[in-house]
């Protein structure tokens, strides 16, 4: 490892990995670094993403592809279920990935453009000099270090230090963190080709439970609930109570725990000589908490920036807030319109979610927009028309 580059991306998850590949692929000279010995794992995430989404980035290989799902069941909290088509269902259905292997395919991505990917590496501080970001401290396997860089990417998730480090409020409120469970579950009876998500204030306060098939019989089996409706009752309390009622039978090989910023994007994505990709920017869904697409979007358009404001010389905080309009021109509506459905729901009964579901049976869904969609809720339940009216 040198002690001087272009850039440095701290984090070696998908945003991370294609910041580092597109700045590389410039023919920048890249450090990507990953605090864990390997990357990927461990997994914190349901593995769901579009396939037009992520096309744009990989070609899809079977070794990190566990399911192709055609669509979506949502099952309101007395059963009521509303099927979907894949492209109504959002950017989280599509494929079902193996993330330890997908996220490793990323970052060799990254690798072949031209970067150097260092593992058991992490950063413990900024260095800044007259207020620009201008590299980093840290320790790489145990010993510390310091290296120099033109920019930094703070690629490293919702508990990100880089942004703290750079004065960015990057603080999140409880009604904006979704507190998270998964089991992988095998030897259950699913339906294979479908993400299947489970809603209720019983089931999941200010959030949904998730099925995501990885298999013929066996599916990641999650749950999501919000900071602000905590009481006592954690997420795999819940989650186990599914598990439970819906797959006594199931056999869990796995755990994992964590959290989902579903706030929508930071108003600040970048400071002099740094920006923030991913949920280190808080571009994940906040209705369905999902991140691969939204993450490797900023990625990309991170490296691109960084590129043109490296070669003009010009890395200040003015000059990055391309970064900031770019990424918000691309996924700021969508981000938004998201937020407040998901503040409409947070905050909506059980009764009024099986009322809805009821009115949508039999609803022909195909080439339905989301607008659309609304509009077809407000037409069957007028008493909805002004908390929904806002969403489109």
């Amino acid at each position: 490892m040198k002690s001087a580059y272009d850039v440095i991306v701290v984090g070696a998850g998908p945003a991370g990995s294609i910041a580092a590949r597109t700045a590389a692929e410039h023919g920048l000279d890249v450090l990507l670094i990953e605090k864990r010995q390997e990357i990927g794992d461990p997994v914190r995430c349901a593995e769901g993403t579009g396939k037009v989404g992520l096309t744009q980035f990989m070609d899809p290989d079977p070794r990190w592809i566990c399911a192709e799902v055609t669509g979506a069941r949502i099952f309101a909290p007395d059963g009521t279920c509303i099927e979907l088509s894949e492209k109504l269902a959002g950017k989280e259905v599509g494929y079902v990935l193996e993330r330890k292997i997908f996220d490793r395919a990323v970052a060799k991505t990254a690798a072949k453009a031209g970067a150097e990917v260092q593992v058991k590496t992490q950063a413990t501080s900024l260095i800044i000099e007259n207020g620009t970001v201008c590299g980093i401290r840290g320790k790489h396997r145990g010993d510390d270090f310091e290296a120099r860089a033109k920019v930094v990417v703070g690629a490293d998730g919702i508990e990100s230090k880089v942004g703290k480090w750079a004065g960015i409020n990057t603080t999140l409120k409880p009604k904006d963190i979704e507190t998270c469970a998964q089991f992988l579950v095998t030897d259950i009876d699913i339906k294979a080709d479908s993400c299947d998500f489970y809603l209720g204030n019983e089931r999941a306060p200010g959030g949904y439970v998730w099925v995501f098939p990885k298999g013929k019989r066996e599916a990641n089996v999650g749950l999501g609930m919000l900071g602000s409706r905590f009481t006592g009752k954690h997420p795999i309390d819940y989650l186990r109570e599914f598990m439970a009622w819906r797959f006594p039978q199931g056999k869990v090989i796995e755990t994992v725990v964590g959290a989902v910023p579903a706030s929508g994007m930071l108003k600040q994505l970048s400071t002099g000589g740094l920006v923030l990709v991913g949920d280190a920017g808080r571009v994940s869904d906040p209705i369905t908490g999902g991140g691969i697409y939204n993450g490797m979007v900023s990625g990309r358009i991170a490296g691109n920036v960084i590129a043109d404001a490296i070669k003009s010389g010009d890395v200040s905080a003015k000059r990055l807030q391309r970064y900031d309009r770019e990424v918000r021109e691309t996924l700021g509506k969508m981000l938004d319109r998201n937020y407040k459905a998901k503040e409409f729901v947070v905050k909506t009964s059980d009764e009024v979610m099986n009322s809805v579901a009821k009115s949508l049976v039999g609803v022909n869904f195909e080439n339905m927009s989301v607008p659309k969609l609304l509009k077809e809720i407000i037409t069957r339940n007028p008493g909805l028309f002004v908390e929904l009216a806002g969403l489109f």
